[in-house]
């Protein structure tokens, strides 16, 4: 695997990659100080994955009654975010995507002043507004073709998607789940709880267990969702609500998709 990665976009966008993580960030503002911010993206994003790595055997440990010891920033952002919902199956990487997000929206800000910015962890988002600004986010789901508008006044800094087809395995037939939060963190893990609880069973959903999969899966011999089949009108509406219920028991704002089927809910 080669060391880190750093490049601009044609469109001025810098990337960052390395390994599994691939981010896309953009700042707005001042020119110098969003060179700045640039800069200081970069210079964190070298000991990410190392550090990640380093912990690996309990970040994928299933978070039950003992909060568990890390020493990492990003491995620390993550269990703070599975933490609430240790009730059920969850490790800490359910929310790696956005606690990465987050951890490096941080240090590109620290001491540099910018209208706005985000950063975009293959579509786990963590983003910062300055007052009287806004972001305006594309949410692509099934027979939903829409926008979140982001403002400053909104508590909401984090947005996170999970679905059985995305990037991580998922124990739930959602298409797709896509969540709201204070931060990337929190959205990343919500999002992976109420995508498992959009669920039935039925002949044509098909289920393989994780590590068969994937050696290194978190989710052990958990059967995770392979192929999601023609259902029932009534069986995707049920798994819909299930993950509607989910949504509205976390109090987060969240658009759950499922074959051409769609549940929205916003919270107060």
């Amino acid at each position: 695997m080669t060391g880190p990665q750093a490049a601009f976009l044609p469109d001025g966008r810098l990337h960052l990659h390395h390994g599994p993580i691939d981010l896309v960030i953009e700042a707005f503002g001042e020119r110098l100080e969003v060179k700045a911010a640039y800069r200081q993206a970069a210079a964190r994003f070298t000991g990410i994955l190392p550090s990640l790595v380093s912990e690996l055997a309990v970040l994928r440990r299933h978070i039950e009654d003992s909060y568990p010891l890390l020493r990492g920033s990003v491995a620390r952002r993550m269990a703070e975010a599975v933490w609430p919902h240790r009730a059920v199956f969850i490790t800490p990487m359910a929310a790696v995507a956005g606690a990465v997000a987050d951890e490096m929206l941080q240090a590109m800000l620290d001491g540099r002043v910018v209208d706005k910015a985000y950063v975009n962890n293959g579509g786990d988002i963590a983003f910062h507004l300055s007052p009287g600004h806004e972001l305006k986010a594309g949410i692509f789901i099934s027979a939903l073709d829409g926008a979140v508008r982001l403002s400053h006044d909104r508590p909401v800094r984090g947005l996170a998607t999970s679905g059985w087809g995305g990037r991580s395995f998922s124990l739930g037939i959602a298409d797709s789940v896509t969540v709201l939060a204070a931060n990337a963190a929190e959205a990343d893990a919500a999002a992976t709880v109420i995508a498992n609880a959009v669920d039935a069973d039925h002949p044509q959903i098909e289920r393989k267990p994780a590590r068969s999969l994937d050696p290194d899966s978190d989710l052990g011999q958990l059967p995770v969702t392979t192929h999601v089949g023609t259902l029932p009108a009534e069986i995707v509406a049920e798994a819909l609500d299930r993950g509607l219920a989910q949504a509205r028991r976390l109090r987060l704002s969240a658009a759950l998709a499922l074959k051409n089927e769609w549940r929205l809910f916003e919270a107060a």
